[in-house]
């Protein structure tokens, strides 16, 4: 009887990424990079809202999750126009390849604004790992356990969540401070002290707790 030859696993490689992924262009000061996606629910009634959030990589600010039934590019240039207009705009922003990040009116206004994007290969969310880690734990903490009425009290909830976040959570990845804490202490062209780099490597978009 023959013995088949032991077949040897393929040892599996690291996934390195794209250019554009939080792995190989990570975030190295305050507003360096943002990031933005889109998260799906429903109203009582089974109505589909989106929310559109927005982060700062570098210091783990929840910068906006706007509530609508759905947005148009324009409506994402008009929530990011607010938020440079009070904050200042970043140097980078990665998102995937959704229509509304793609659309021509937006990347031509980022453009303006002198905001390069990042975008990160299709099929690929581990490379928008931060936004994608907060995306989670918006959705096991928050969403998977309310039932909102109306777009109203979808967005009053989810404020008072994100404020929570911000002004209350303390995060590993930045020496247990909390977000808005942090940011204070950051300007937008601070490096990062080599503990913090250590913190905020490339290969720590999960450590948002």
């Amino acid at each position: 009887m023959q013995v088949p030859a032991k077949q040897h696993r393929r040892k599996r490689l690291p996934r390195r990424g794209s250019e554009n992924s939080c792995i190989r262009r990570c975030a190295q000061y305050k507003d360096h990079v943002w990031s933005y996606d889109f998260v799906a629910d429903r109203l009582e009634d089974g109505r589909k809202i989106r929310l559109l959030v927005i982060i700062d990589e570098f210091t783990r600010e929840c910068l906006a999750i706007e509530v609508a039934r759905s947005f148009t590019a324009m409506q994402v240039i008009d929530v990011l126009q607010y938020l440079f207009a009070v904050r200042g705009s970043p140097k980078h922003i990665r998102s995937d390849n959704g229509p509304e990040f793609v659309a021509r009116k937006l990347t031509k206004w980022l453009k303006q604004a002198a905001v390069e994007t990042l975008f990160i290969a299709p099929g690929s969310p581990w490379e928008n790992g931060y936004v994608e880690s907060f995306n989670g734990k918006l959705r096991d903490e928050l969403l998977n356990g309310e039932l909102f009425l109306s777009l109203g009290e979808a967005r009053w909830i989810i404020d008072r969540w994100q404020l929570d976040y911000n002004h209350h959570r303390l995060h590993s990845s930045i020496d247990y401070q909390t977000p808005a804490a942090f940011a204070a202490r950051c300007s937008s062209s601070d490096r990062p002290t080599a503990s913090l780099q250590k913190n905020t490597g490339p290969m720590n978009p999960d450590s948002l707790t």
